[in-house]
């Protein structure tokens, strides 16, 4: 098909209507994506190649290799690391948050502890239900 269109005049109407049609995909690809373009590209590409492989020739390099390039399995490593990069980073944040979660603990009932063992009172009077009483009546009787 190609090579019926070289053959028209300059002035055919099937060579002013290839023209018009020509003009029409150029706009159009232009508003494609680059990601869409580049697939249709690849599978341009293909297509040629099976087309070429049905006569018997052998496919262009410079397709084989751009089409090499663009293979999932080329791919397929960094997809890999940026599917398992965010879910470690998202594990060691768990680990450090529980860490420091524990630590918080730690040290909130080591100054509980500091402050039973630093106090004038011994520490089974907490524990006695009527001094807890003797607060709580103490507290009402001062405000």
């Amino acid at each position: 098909m190609n090579h019926s269109i070289q053959t028209l005049s300059d002035d055919s109407p099937d060579a002013v209507w290839a023209r018009r049609i020509t003009a029409q995909l150029d706009i159009g690809a232009r508003d494609i994506a680059h990601d869409m373009s580049e697939r249709l590209r690849v599978a341009r590409e293909r297509a040629l190649d099976q087309h070429r492989a049905k006569f018997g020739l052998r496919p262009k390099p410079a397709v084989r290799a751009a089409t090499a390039e663009s293979s999932p399995q080329r791919w397929s490593w960094w997809v890999r690391i940026g599917t398992v990069a965010p879910i470690l980073a998202l594990v060691i944040g768990l680990v450090v948050i529980h860490q420091v979660q524990e630590e918080g603990r730690a040290q909130e009932v080591a100054e509980v502890d500091a402050t039973l063992l630093t106090d004038d009172l011994p520490p089974t009077a907490y524990a006695d239900p009527g001094f807890i009483q003797y607060l709580k009546g103490d507290d009402t009787a001062t405000q």
